[in-house]
């Protein structure tokens, strides 16, 4: 066997171990996406979307309210995530290595690693105790805290790929820093920083353990923003714990709909940076 052939061979031989990572990669994935499905499509109807919890034993019910809480307090970690993220990856990436950026770039990393409960803590101590009141505010506080790291490395790896040009031919015409930032920086990574923020709603749309210590939950319909309020996580861990059969039925619909919530931001992530990328070249 000459050495093109071994060449040959070797190339084969990686390319088919390749397919069988990505293939063992997405297994875990399929089987749980298989396991939801069969189990919570048996358990979807039009009132689980419509109605509110039946009291404690009663069979029936839906989890409207925990399904327009979920929203809502995801809404409000946005409102306050994406502004604070947003800048502080921009100037993380345009005043890199200075001790103000390496302090937000090692800031960020860390609280990314902080566990979930650890911020549902912490803001339990800063939001609640004080007022003595759980709430969506103090929810939609957590989640936020928890995107604000996500954003803000998504935001300065994504400006750091702008080209260098593009700053320079901005500043040639006349405009200052900022203005180029704003102006020509910013459009040009707005595909990759709205792709990092719609999935970091993503990932914040599964979290239950900050929510315990602040949303906590309500078996009514509420949208009063200084009140507790029901999500989709703490209603399906509430459920899924109880020794009712007709509850965990309905657990499994809402672990459904959690998950084709998380899939609808990964699309509508695709879609919003395809039309910006069509828009910024003109096709």
């Amino acid at each position: 066997m000459n050495y093109d052939a071994i060449r040959r061979f070797r190339s084969t031989v990686v390319v088919w171990l390749s397919a069988l990572a990505v293939v063992v990669a997405l297994l875990p994935l399929a089987a749980i996406l298989f396991f939801v499905l069969s189990r919570g499509l048996l358990s979807l109807n039009f009132a689980f979307f419509t109605n509110l919890p039946a009291p404690v034993g009663e069979p029936g019910g839906g989890m409207a309210n925990a399904i327009i809480g979920t929203l809502m307090l995801i809404g409000i970690g946005a409102l306050f995530a994406v502004p604070i993220g947003v800048i502080s990856g921009v100037y993380a990436a345009e005043f890199a290595g200075t001790k103000l950026a390496t302090a937000v770039q090692f800031a960020a990393d860390t609280l990314n690693g902080v566990p979930s409960i650890v911020i549902g803590v912490f803001v339990y101590g800063i939001a609640v105790l004080p007022v003595r009141q759980f709430s969506a505010l103090a929810g939609g506080l957590a989640l936020g805290v928890m995107m604000i790291p996500i954003i803000t490395r998504t935001t300065e790896e994504l400006v750091k790929l702008v080209p260098m040009s593009l700053r320079e031919g901005a500043l040639a015409l006349g405009a200052t820093r900022g203005h180029a930032t704003l102006s020509v920086v910013l459009p040009a990574a707005a595909p990759g920083i709205i792709t990092g923020i719609v999935l970091a709603l993503a990932r914040i749309a599964g979290e239950t353990a900050p929510l315990l210590f602040t949303a906590f939950n309500n078996r009514f319909f509420s949208t009063s923003l200084d009140q507790p309020i029901s999500s989709l996580t703490v209603q399906v861990f509430t459920y899924a714990i109880s020794p009712y059969e007709d509850w965990h039925r309905q657990a499994w619909a809402g672990a459904l709909v959690l998950v084709m919530l998380v899939l609808l931001c990964s699309i509508l992530a695709r879609v919003a940076t395809r039309r910006l990328e069509r828009l910024q070249t003109g096709h």
